[in-house]
């Protein structure tokens, strides 16, 4: 048996190298294709390297929902739990997520949804996920004041936009997602965003600022 060294490291692989992998062929393929012997092959590691890891398939199935739930749910609860000085200024930290794969990631939020279709467990983990992320979103509005309903509503108004572009698989160029952000901001608060506010957001991704007439 292997005693641990980096030789050894590189024979078995990584849990993280296992996972990555496994990733790349959920987002490719689809759940079906996540097996065993064709990550072994990718890794080019032993296909018996990787119960150094898991237990089984299943094992590693459920690693991936659990990094899904942290990268994706966590990271959208976090940016709605960010400082802000006004609803705006926290709509466009949300809106970060969108823009910022480190935050959210779309293609893989695509590939989960995909999966809930196959599999009851994952569609339970999604509706979790779901009542999670608007119940953030919620909180968010009544921290700056908005009745329950009405911040409830909004919430669930911006986070449902966002999974129908993501399920539809809309693509905008930055330039044009940038011209629209302040008008979705001014129908999902009431309240259009300071020119300072847009500055700071776009600068984060890397836009030429545009004064707002």
């Amino acid at each position: 048996m292997p005693s641990g060294t980096d030789s050894d490291t590189k024979w078995k692989g990584s849990r993280e190298a296992w996972l990555d992998a496994a990733f790349e062929l959920l987002l490719d393929s689809g759940v079906d294709s996540v097996r065993i012997l064709p990550l072994a092959k990718q890794l080019k590691v032993s296909r018996t390297s990787f119960y150094w890891f898991f237990k089984d398939r299943e094992a590693l199935l459920d690693a991936l929902v659990e990094r899904w739930r942290e990268k994706n749910t966590q990271g959208l609860v976090r940016q709605t739990e960010a400082y802000a000085e006004s609803i705006t200024e926290a709509i466009l930290n949300v809106f970060d997520c969108w823009l910022d794969t480190n935050l959210f990631d779309s293609p893989l939020e695509f590939a989960m949804r995909s999966w809930a279709l196959q599999s009851a467990e994952v569609a339970k983990e999604i509706d979790r996920a779901d009542e999670s992320r608007i119940e953030a979103l919620t909180r968010m509005f009544e921290r700056f004041g908005f009745e329950p309903l009405a911040a409830n509503v909004r919430g669930r108004t911006i986070y449902l936009t966002q999974i129908g572009y993501i399920s539809m698989k809309t693509q905008e160029a930055l330039e044009v997602r940038m011209q629209r952000i302040p008008a979705y901001v001014e129908i999902f608060t009431g309240q259009a965003p300071q020119p300072r506010e847009l500055q700071r957001f776009q600068a984060r991704h890397g836009y030429v600022w545009e004064a707002i007439s």
